[in-house]
């Protein structure tokens, strides 16, 4: 006799509709639109709204026809889920020529055209690495782009909580404009993060504009603020202190070689903001600002500093030496400093007892990273220190400089320190140190 029972259907079948989005979200736009094909109840799942909260859009430069596809799905996506957005990272990846930015233009004010109508929940925008100042965004085309994100960012300026431009590359009154735009429907505005780290032009000396100065008294929330250090003055510091020193945390600052930063800070601004802002912590990255007097300027005992980093990239200078910094500046930050990264080209001169010093100094600091010339005996001297409880470093990446092509003596000892100390990098460490020949 036939059985003519439902055939068993599969455990999918009657797993619950959270469980189903749960698993949808790991998917990529191909698999989603292949799994909604599936049966009524997967199409109606993948029609959730809280799948399509997130989206990081890429244009790519090569030209191919899968890269022309990516400025169709762009549009077709934002029409079909774009109301349910919260989050939305446009990224930019290696523009080739004039007629992809004019094309890339004309696709950015469709998108946000539509935006700007259809969500009231967009919260988070990411649009980084725009480098408006290269010679491939013409005139026309850069001052319509900016004039299509302006409005969007007027139009969402109640909304957004998180604004992130690094990399745009504009002029200080382009700027000031698009920042504007946050505040232009109330003259205040209450968005708490913001990256406009290289958002101007090289060499503009920020900090002496008075427009900028009043760009930034309207914004009167700020929890994290990421920037270059050629818009800090006294003036920009009082700014944050009058407006946002009940919210603010964190002061993201780099510093440029090619960006001015020779300006006269007062260690009493920093001071009366550090006062009025008690949760605040600095980090500061220096790019090839590496020279005593320069730091020194820049590097006031009164900032709150929790990070540090100083990179030379690969760049020597006989006359530059990097001991007065860890003697003299580094360690007036003994009480607050957690992170330290240090890649430096010192082939003129050994830190080692520096270093080690500077370390056992800052009884916070948890995180190193250094790339230098050093001795391989360092390691076993700052792995000793951190087993007799004398440094309470959780992170240890180090990369040690060597001038010859044969680093196998340094290799063996670096193993024989490893297994010296392996019961207490493994049960307490991160821990990475390799050799690295620079001939």
């Amino acid at each position: 006799m036939e059985d003519e029972s439902e055939p068993e259907q599969s455990f999918w079948a009657y797993l619950p509709d959270v469980c189903l989005r749960h698993v949808f979200h790991w998917l990529d736009d191909r698999d989603r639109s292949r799994a909604a094909l599936v049966c009524k109840k997967w199409r109606c799942a993948m029609q959730s709204g809280s799948l399509w909260r997130c989206r990081t859009i890429t244009f790519y430069g090569q030209p191919s026809r899968a890269r022309t596809l990516e400025f169709q799905s762009a549009l077709w996506y934002t029409k079909k889920f774009g109301k349910y957005l919260k989050h939305l990272e446009i990224k930019l990846s290696n523009p080739y020529n004039t007629p992809f930015i004019k094309k890339f233009q004309v696709i950015m004010r469709g998108l946000l055209s539509h935006l700007g109508k259809c969500n009231s929940h967009l919260v988070s925008l990411s649009i980084k690495y725009l480098e408006l100042d290269c010679l491939i965004w013409r005139n026309v085309v850069r001052a319509q782009f900016i004039k299509n994100l302006s409005a969007f960012l007027k139009r969402m300026s109640n909304q957004l909580d998180y604004l992130n431009l690094k990399g745009a590359r504009i002029t200080l009154e382009e700027g000031c404009e698009l920042l504007n735009s946050l505040s232009s429907l109330t003259n205040r505005s209450f968005i708490s993060e913001i990256n406009i780290e290289d958002f101007f032009s090289l060499h503009l000396s920020v900090y002496s504009s008075a427009l900028f100065h009043q760009t930034m008294s309207k914004f009167h929330r700020l929890t994290i603020l990421t920037f270059n250090y050629n818009c800090i003055s006294d003036e920009l510091l009082d700014i944050l202190r009058e407006r946002s020193s009940h919210s603010l945390c964190t002061l993201n600052i780099k510093c440029h070689i090619h960006d001015p930063h020779g300006q006269v800070v007062s260690g009493m601004s920093w001071a009366n903001l550090a006062k009025r802002a008690p949760k605040l912590n600095v980090n500061f990255f220096f790019e090839r600002v590496m020279k005593h007097d320069h730091l020194a300027r820049i590097l006031l005992e009164e900032i709150p500093v929790r990070s540090i980093s100083l990179r030379s990239c690969y760049f020597s200078d006989p006359d530059w030496t990097m001991r007065p910094t860890l003697t003299n500046l580094l360690p007036a930050y003994w009480h607050g400093l957690q992170k330290l990264t240090l890649e430096l080209n010192n082939d003129h001169e050994l830190l080692d007892n520096e270093l080690l010093q500077l370390i056992l100094s800052c009884k916070r600091l948890l995180f190193l990273k250094v790339w230098a010339f050093l001795s391989v005996s360092f390691m076993e001297r700052l792995l000793q220190n951190r087993a007799e409880r004398k440094c309470i470093l959780t992170t240890i990446k180090v990369r040690i400089y060597t001038a010859q092509d044969d680093s196998t003596e340094e290799e063996r000892l670096l193993a024989d320190i490893y297994r010296k100390f392996k019961y207490l990098i493994d049960s307490e460490l991160n821990y990475f140190v390799i050799t690295y020949p620079m001939v």
